[in-house]
């Protein structure tokens, strides 16, 4: 990560200063780098040490910075990791344009790998994610949403960088058939277990601990599985009070919510379906040769259960 890190320093700089100052301000925020780490452990499994590995965990984590610039001007946040969103910092042009370098420096960088197949992984993953927002955009308030139709938008929306950094070691090791679409496997069902995890903590979490606003998901009049799960578990009255939250983006009544989704135990059965998702992700795993990268990436879907932001 030390050598990734630095191919994304590197490759960071622009003619343009405000490109560079908007790019660093987000990506300096940390987060968990969970792509590029994915990258890597499969990577590692797979017994390839290329440099190509480097360079393509720095892609896979432009790609995610550039859709968290545009998700957040889409969403209109202002708070991630703890601090000011880029949008909320620079404004919302310069977060949309600095996303857009981002996408074509990633698709500059890809070209390096000369590889047709990494190519194209990249290109539909990359467009697959486009899709997932505008699915998401056009679900906006709409409180009829089930679980098939919310698993569809996380699994092109956030699922898919995850499904396609696991397939890229796989790529680069140069591995069969099986083993890649085993690793594509881990890395969806992943993907899928973090962001189920990710709406669960917007119900059972803090400000502080998840560096965001509690409560964003519902103002955004997302329907979530939480939310949805509530509505099938709840009394009419519930349901109800849910269902007009959901639709009007009222967070007026954020703390019955929270009691609604708690009491009806729609938590811990989003709990369940993200445990589900990680077990699957274990499953794929041990398909892959056994070494310490495939006991890290095993414990990687155990632990994603645990985490608080």
């Amino acid at each position: 990560m030390t050598q990734v890190d630095r191919v994304i320093a590197q490759r960071l700089d622009s003619g343009v200063p405000l490109v560079g100052d908007v790019a660093r301000y987000i990506i300096s925020a940390g987060g968990k780098r969970l792509r590029p780490v994915l990258l890597l452990l499969t990577c590692g499994a797979l017994s390839y040490t290329g440099s190509q590995r480097h360079n393509l965990a720095a892609v896979v984590e432009f790609i995610h910075t550039a859709t968290l610039l545009h998700d957040d001007v889409v969403d209109e946040s202002t708070l991630r990791r703890g601090r000011p969103t880029a949008n909320e910092r620079f404004g919302n042009p310069a977060s949309v344009l600095v996303g857009d370098f981002l996408y074509s420096r990633a698709f500059q960088m890809m070209v390096d790998a000369d590889s047709m197949r990494i190519m194209q992984t990249l290109a539909d993953a990359t467009n697959v994610i486009a899709e997932g927002e505008v699915l998401q955009l056009m679900n906006m308030h709409d409180a009829s949403l089930n679980e098939e139709g919310y698993l569809r938008v996380i699994r092109s929306k956030t699922a898919k960088l995850f499904e396609a950094s696991a397939r890229l070691g796989a790529i680069l090791a140069g591995s069969p058939s099986a083993i890649e679409a085993a690793c594509a496997d881990y890395g969806q069902a992943l993907g899928t277990a973090f962001q189920v995890i990710d709406d669960v903590l917007d119900y059972d979490g803090s400000t502080t601990e998840m560096g965001k606003n509690l409560g964003d998901d519902l103002r955004e009049g997302k329907a979530t599985l939480p939310l949805i799960l509530a509505m099938q578990l709840g009394t009419p009255a519930q349901s109800q009070t849910v269902r007009e939250a959901i639709e009007t983006g009222s967070v007026d009544r954020l703390s019955e919510i929270v009691a609604i989704v708690r009491d009806t135990g729609a938590l811990e059965a989003t709990r369940n379906a993200a445990a589900n998702e990680a077990q699957r992700a274990v499953d794929a795993a041990m398909q892959l040769p056994a070494n310490h990268h495939r006991h890290a990436m095993v414990a990687l879907a155990s632990q994603l259960l645990n985490r608080r932001h």
